[in-house]
C-alpha cells in the first residue's frame, strides 16, 4: 500500500468516525428529549455501541390522547312536585326509584313514581254523575201535549252530563295502572268507570281514600328508574318544585373538553376511562354540548381556554365496581398512521448533515423522514427503508 493510500484511508475513517460520534451522541440527546434516558460522561469520544439490533417493521400506530373528567350520575334535575302541604317523609339521597315507588309524603300522603313523559296538569277521575237525557215518561207527555206545550217543555230540557275525563294523559296513566298489576278496564283515552275502580283498588294498598281520582299532585312522571338526590327541603317545610331533586341510575363521565381541542368528540366514538383506582373501562361520547363556557382567567393566574361539556357512557356498569363519583382520566384516539413502517424511537439518530436517519447492522446510515410518534414507535419513511431491514439501536 502507498502512502498515498494510507492518507486516503486515514482520511476515510476519521470522517466515518466523525459521523458515527457525532450521530450516537445526537441520538442520545434525541432520546434524553423525548424521555428516553441516555447522556454521557461529557468525554468527546463516542459513547460504546450496543450489538442490539431490531427490524423496521409494517404496522398501525395510534396517537392516544388523555383528559381529565368526573365521574358521577350526571345533573340533578328536581322533580316536578305538585303536591301542597308539609313534607312529612323522605327518601335518602342515593335510594334507586321505580314505578310504583314512593317518592315523599305531603301532609302524609305519598306522591308515587309513574313512567311517562307528559307530566300531570290535572285531575284524572270518572265522569261526574247525571242524567244522560229526559225519562221514557216524559218523552211520552211531550208527544202527548200539543206543539205549545211541547215547545215550553223544550225551553226547561234537562241538561246533557258532563263529557268523560279524556286526553293522552289518561291513556299514559292506564298504561302505568296495568303495568302496577291492575285490570278491569281498557288502556284508552277515556277515564271509565273500570279505570275508577281499578284506581280504587290501588289507593287502597296505599292505605288512601278510595275516590277513584287522581289527583294533580298524588304521582309524577319520569322516563324511568330514577335516583333520588339530595333533598332540598327538611321534614317539616312546606314541598316546593325544588324539594327533590334526581339523576340517572347509571353511572357515565362528564369531560369539560378545550372547544378547539374537541374534534374527538364525536357522538359514539369509543373511549378507554380509567377509574380512581387505574381500571380500565370502556366508554362512548353520548352527547356533546352546543354551547361552549367562556374562556377566563385560570386558577394558577393563566388563561384557561373554553370548554364544552362531553357526557361518556359506560355500558358495562359493573366494571365500575363500587365507584360512585371521583376524578378519572379518559383516553382517546387522536391521530392514526395505518400500514406504515415502524421503528422504536430510541433506533432514531441525528445526522451530522441535519435530519434523523437509523444505523444498518454494518455500520452505514440512512436518512430517514419520520412521522407519526405513539406508544414508543415511530412512522418512518425513506427510498432507502424497507420492511425487515436490521438496525442498530444506539446506547
Amino acid at each position: 500500500m502507498t502512502d498515498l493510500d494510507e492518507g486516503r484511508g486515514a482520511r476515510g475513517r476519521r470522517t466515518f468516525l466523525v459521523v458515527t460520534g457525532a450521530a450516537v451522541v445526537a441520538a442520545v440527546v434525541v432520546a434524553g428529549a423525548l424521555g428516553l434516558g441516555g447522556g454521557g460522561d461529557g468525554s468527546p469520544a463516542a459513547p460504546p455501541r450496543t450489538a442490539s439490533t431490531v427490524s423496521v417493521t409494517r404496522a398501525t400506530l395510534t396517537e392516544r390522547t388523555t383528559v381529565d373528567g368526573t365521574l358521577g350520575y350526571g345533573p340533578e334535575i328536581p322533580l316536578p312536585v305538585r303536591a301542597t302541604g308539609t313534607v312529612t317523609w323522605l327518601p335518602e339521597a342515593g335510594t334507586s326509584m321505580e314505578r310504583g315507588d314512593t317518592l315523599l309524603r305531603v301532609d302524609d300522603r305519598p306522591t308515587v313514581l309513574l313512567y311517562g313523559a307528559l307530566p300531570m296538569y290535572r285531575d284524572l277521575g270518572p265522569a261526574p254523575s247525571g242524567p244522560s237525557s229526559p225519562s221514557a215518561s216524559a218523552t211520552k207527555a211531550a208527544e202527548a201535549e200539543g206543539e205549545d206545550q211541547k215547545d215550553q217543555k223544550d225551553e226547561q230540557a234537562v241538561p246533557e252530563a258532563p263529557a268523560a275525563v279524556h286526553g293522552m294523559d289518561v291513556m299514559q296513566f292506564e298504561t302505568n295502572l296495568a303495568a302496577l298489576g291492575y285490570t278491569g278496564f281498557t288502556v284508552d283515552e277515556t277515564f271509565t268507570a273500570g279505570t275508577a275502580a281499578a284506581v280504587e283498588r290501588w289507593q287502597k294498598s296505599l292505605g288512601l281514600p278510595q275516590t277513584g281520582t287522581i289527583g294533580v299532585g298524588d304521582v309524577i312522571y319520569s322516563a324511568g328508574r330514577i335516583r333520588v338526590g339530595r333533598p332540598g327541603v327538611r321534614l317539616g317545610d312546606a314541598v316546593g318544585e325544588g324539594a327533590l331533586p334526581y339523576t340517572g341510575t347509571t353511572r357515565k363521565v362528564v369531560v369539560d373538553a378545550s372547544a378547539t381541542e374537541a374534534s374527538w368528540a364525536v357522538r359514539g366514538a369509543a373511549v378507554t376511562i380509567r377509574l380512581p383506582d387505574e381500571t380500565p373501562v370502556k366508554g362512548r361520547v353520548a352527547s356533546v354540548g352546543k354551547q361552549a363556557d367562556e374562556a377566563g382567567g385560570g386558577g394558577d393566574g393563566g388563561e384557561r381556554a373554553a370548554t364544552v361539556p362531553v357526557t361518556l357512557t359506560i355500558k358495562d356498569q359493573k366494571a365500575v365496581g363500587k365507584w360512585e363519583s371521583g376524578p378519572v382520566t379518559v383516553e382517546y384516539v387522536g391521530r392514526q398512521a395505518e400500514n406504515v413502517l415502524t421503528v422504536p424511537v430510541a433506533a432514531l439518530v441525528a445526522l451530522a448533515e441535519g435530519g434523523h436517519g437509523l444505523e444498518k447492522a454494518d455500520g452505514t446510515f440512512v436518512a430517514v423522514r419520520t412521522g407519526l410518534f405513539a406508544d414508543g414507535d415511530v412512522e418512518v419513511s425513506g427510498p432507502a427503508v424497507r420492511e425487515g431491514l436490521k438496525v442498530r439501536i444506539p446506547e
